[in-house]
């Protein structure tokens, strides 16, 4: 008891003088709550922590929390959102899934899983009914098939669930799914059509093809053609005909043929945009892409076509992985090697902005705080090898290339010199912050670096994962000092880059926000907040 009277005597004696004295490894009020550091923040609720799993997922854990303890607590959070409000449950996942928010489907895919397990009958109505809108592709299918299983039984509700999955397409459009993801997770066609017991008298052709690999004698031109492509007696040029005829995708074509520039030079005109930007490198390897040539000219004005980048779901993060791995010349795993085309480089930067949702200017003066902690360098964003620290710069670049008035500072235990503007290269950025020293998390100093230098700011935006521990002073009372100080009624935006359950915004505090980090809806939601 002594010790909390002298700490609040101690707290009452420094607000007086005007400097808050409660460090951040010591709760400043009885809502916060220790974190993973060994500081206290404020507790995300569990729709919070459910839309930052969905997002980002778990995947590489997090300097604090390995991997399996971070799902963990993100699956506690998820049933108890499904338990308090199923159906809420399942529209979030399919706002967030449809929407393209998310850099990747497999949180949603396992999360829809949850909820068609669920006791309640309605939600697991709900989540079955959302299974074509989550479940887009066969690899979506069979990854929810593989989480669902291991929860619950095949009953009635979930065979006419997945049975309809295939019969309520239009034939085109299941011929392209039975063909183009054969072989997903451990899964086939052939086995989930028999566990489903799909049957559709106009479709029985397909599925057949799917369970028994008869070929269609008519009406299902792709996927003779496809059968034909396997079996690739008649070399290069019957290949480049039936592409062209048919418009076969490279995962439809024998493994082997993919080393010819012929065939990707026969792909590129129709080529969907998210395989485009994953087979960058393969077409650069095989001389396809090259400086000034046309499929290079080709490549650069589809990558900045804002209205198919929305249309196909083309994630920033997506788009950032390409970006590093493209310009590095070699991939992540050391697997292949090319001399990178500047143009297409120059273009997936471009991209990476277009991806987000366009935002006005709002007007106000920012004041982005990059945390470059140790921590923010440990984990994974979304399952990708970039950390939150590489991650989280790009994404500041976003925020500042909106309104001209911004400053850009990074910062640990202390302020850390960061040069870094929209004007540079994203790949460039990305390899400047992967190179800043390690150190402990303090994200008081942003609003405390500003007071201290009387930069007049309108908004706070720090990108973090909250486990702030190493301050004198709280980020809440920073923020609140500086208003007092300045006559500015500054509002705090709270970046999260990881899927833990904190954050560093007083949810009691109507000027303060906490948003997930690459949401896509993010730049829009900041802005409207700011104004």
């Amino acid at each position: 008891m002594m010790n909390y009277l002298q700490r609040m005597a101690n707290y009452l004696k420094g607000a007086a003088e005007g400097v808050a004295t409660i460090p951040q490894i010591e709760p400043l009020d009885e809502r916060q709550v220790r974190n993973s550091a060994g500081g206290y923040s404020y507790p995300i609720d569990q729709w919070k922590r459910l839309e930052r799993f969905l997002i980002l997922g778990s995947e590489g854990g997090s300097y604090y929390a390995t991997e399996r303890t971070l799902t963990r607590e993100n699956v506690d959070a998820v049933k108890e959102c499904i338990k308090t409000d199923g159906v809420r449950t399942v529209k979030a996942i399919v706002d967030i899934s449809d929407g393209g928010r998310a850099p990747k489907n497999g949180p949603a895919l396992f999360v829809l899983a949850l909820c068609a397990a669920a006791e309640d009958v309605e939600t697991r109505q709900c989540a079955l009914d959302a299974l074509p809108k989550v479940a887009r592709t066969g690899t979506h299918l069979f990854e929810f098939l593989g989480y669902v299983q291991e929860m619950r039984g095949w009953g009635r509700a979930l065979r006419n669930a997945v049975a309809d999955w295939y019969v309520a397409k239009p034939t085109e459009q299941l011929a392209v799914q039975l063909v183009k993801y054969r072989q997903r997770q451990g899964w086939t066609h052939r086995d989930v059509l028999r566990l489903s017991h799909a049957k559709s008298e106009a479709l029985n052709p397909a599925l057949r093809f799917a369970v028994k690999g008869a070929i269609p004698q008519e009406g299902w031109d792709l996927i003779q053609a496809f059968s034909r492509a396997q079996k690739g007696g008649n070399g290069t040029q019957e290949l480049v005909r039936l592409i062209s005829d048919h418009n076969l995708t490279w995962e439809m074509l024998p493994t082997e043929s993919l080393t010819k520039l012929e065939i990707w030079d026969a792909l590129l005109p129709k080529m969907p945009m998210t395989a485009m930007i994953r087979n960058l490198a393969n077409m650069t390897r095989v001389g396809l892409l090259a400086p000034m040539s046309d499929a290079s000219v080709i490549v650069c004005d589809r990558l900045r076509d804002e209205t198919k980048l929305k249309k196909n779901r083309i994630h920033p993060i997506q788009v950032l992985l390409a970006l590093a791995t493209y310009a590095s010349g070699r991939g992540f795993r050391g697997k292949g090697n090319w001399t990178p085309v500047q143009q297409v480089v120059d273009a997936l930067n471009d991209v990476f902005y277009l991806a987000f949702a366009s935002v006005e200017t709002t007007g106000k003066r920012w004041y982005i705080g990059l945390d470059v902690s140790g921590s923010m360098a440990s984990g994974a964003v979304a399952g990708t090898p970039l950390t939150p620290r590489e991650a989280a710069a790009a994404l500041s670049l976003v925020i500042a290339k909106t309104d001209p008035q911004y400053a850009i500072r990074a910062f640990q235990d202390t302020m850390t010199k960061l040069p870094i503007s929209p004007a540079q290269r994203l790949d460039d950025v990305v390899r400047m912050t992967s190179g800043l020293r390690f150190g402990r998390t303090d994200c008081a100093l942003p609003m405390l670096d500003a007071l201290k230098a009387k930069v007049p700011v309108d908004v706070f935006c720090i990108l973090t994962d909250s486990e702030t521990w190493a301050g004198k002073v709280h980020p809440k009372e920073a923020l609140n000092q500086y208003r007092e100080r300045t006559g500015i009624p500054a509002k705090l935006i709270v970046v999260g880059m990881v899927s833990n359950g904190f954050s560093i915004a007083d949810p009691n505090d109507g000027g303060m926000l906490d948003v997930v980090g690459f949401d896509t809806a993010v730049p829009q939601i900041m802005a409207d907040f700011a104004t």
